[in-house]
C-alpha cells in the first residue's frame, strides 16, 4: 500500500474559492510532509501546462496519482462540457511524472476520479439518507450513460482507469446507491474510489464497505470525522463543504474511524494500490495544513501503512 495527498489538505475543494494557496505552495508543503504522490485536485486549480507542472513536480519528487471530475453528472447540458474536462486532464496527467507501481496492480495510477457534485438539494442533505431526495429513474439513468461515456473517453483514449468515487452531498452517496451503481456500471468500464470519511458521514460503516466492495476497489480515500463536531453538524441545516470548513474533518487519528482495524482488513484482502488521505477544510486555515498532514502520515505509518 502506498500513501499519496491531495490539495484538499489544503483547503482547495472548489477552484474559484478566492482563498485559495497557490498550487505551487501545496506541492512544496506535500513534499515537505513527506508525500511522493499527490492528486491534481479539481478541475481548473492546477494550470493545464505540461512544462510548468511537470517542472514542480519533478523540483519536490512528486508524482501525479489522480485527476478529478467534480461536476454534475446528471445534467444532459453538462455532457460536452465534462468531455472537454477528461481530455485536458487526461492529455495532462499521461504526460507527467507516474508512480512506480506500474507493473504490481492490475491498475496503476493515474486515476480519473469521477465525481457528481452541485446539486443544491442534495448539499443541504449531505449525510440524511432519510432526508435526501433521490433521483428519478429517468436521470439516474442519465448519469449512468453519462459515467460510461466519461470512463469510456478516459480509458478508450488515454488509457487512464476511471473510478467513481461517492460523494457526500452528491447524488452518489448513500447505500442504497452505491449498491445500484455497481449494479449498473460494471467493473469492466470503471472501477470503485471509497473514502472512508465520507462513508462514515454518510452513515455508513467504512470497514463493511471496504470488505463489501473489495473487488471493485482500484483506488482509497481516507479521511477522519470529529466526532462532537459530527453530531453538532447533523443537527444543522449546512452544506458539505461548509461543515467541513467548521472543523468536521480532523486529522487521521484525532477522529471516530478506526483505523487500526481497517489497516487489519486491507491487508486481508491483499489490497496493494494507492491510498490518498486527506482532510477537507477551509482553506482560509491551510496555514496549519502541513502540521496536520504530517500528524496524519506519522499516525498511518505508526499503524503499519
Amino acid at each position: 500500500m502506498k500513501i499519496s495527498g491531495a490539495p484538499c489538505y489544503w483547503g482547495v475543494d472548489d477552484p474559484k474559492n478566492p482563498f485559495l494557496p497557490p498550487w505551487e505552495q501545496v506541492l512544496s508543503e506535500a513534499s515537505q510532509a513527506g508525500f511522493d504522490g499527490i492528486e491534481l485536485g479539481p478541475y481548473g486549480y492546477v494550470p493545464m501546462d505540461v512544462k510548468r507542472v511537470q517542472a514542480e513536480l519533478s523540483k519536490h519528487d512528486l508524482t501525479i496519482i489522480a485527476g478529478t471530475i467534480f461536476d454534475d453528472l446528471v445534467s444532459e447540458s453538462n455532457v460536452e462540457k465534462l468531455l472537454h474536462q477528461v481530455d485536458d486532464i487526461c492529455s495532462l496527467i499521461t504526460k507527467l511524472p507516474r508512480s512506480p507501481l506500474k507493473d504490481e496492480i492490475p491498475f496503476p495510477p493515474p486515476y480519473l476520479v469521477i465525481i457528481d457534485w452541485g446539486h443544491e438539494e442534495r448539499d443541504y442533505h449531505a449525510g440524511h439518507p432519510d432526508q435526501a431526495k433521490r433521483l428519478s429513474e429517468k436521470d439516474w439513468s442519465k448519469m449512468m450513460r453519462h459515467i460510461a461515456a466519461l470512463s469510456e473517453r478516459a480509458w478508450n483514449r488515454y488509457r487512464v482507469r476511471p473510478v467513481i468515487h461517492p460523494h457526500a452531498g452528491g447524488y452518489i452517496e448513500f447505500e442504497d446507491e452505491i449498491k445500484k451503481l455497481l449494479k449498473d456500471i460494471p467493473y469492466e468500464t470503471a472501477g470503485l474510489c471509497l473514502d472512508t470519511g465520507h462513508l462514515y458521514y454518510s452513515k455508513m460503516d467504512p470497514a463493511q464497505w471496504l470488505r463489501d466492495c473489495a473487488d471493485r476497489l482500484d483506488y482509497l480515500h481516507f479521511k477522519d470525522i470529529d466526532p462532537d463536531m459530527y453530531q453538532q453538524m447533523m443537527g444543522k441545516r449546512i452544506r458539505f463543504f461548509d461543515a467541513c470548513a467548521k472543523g468536521v474533518m480532523c486529522p487521521i487519528g484525532k477522529g471516530i474511524i478506526d483505523y487500526g482495524s481497517i489497516y487489519s482488513l486491507l491487508k486481508e484482502i491483499n489490497y496493494r494500490g494507492y491510498i490518498t488521505i486527506e482532510q477537507e477544510r477551509d482553506p482560509r486555515t491551510c496555514a496549519s495544513s502541513l502540521l496536520d498532514v504530517k500528524q496524519s502520515i506519522d499516525y498511518v505509518k505508526n499503524i503499519g501503512f
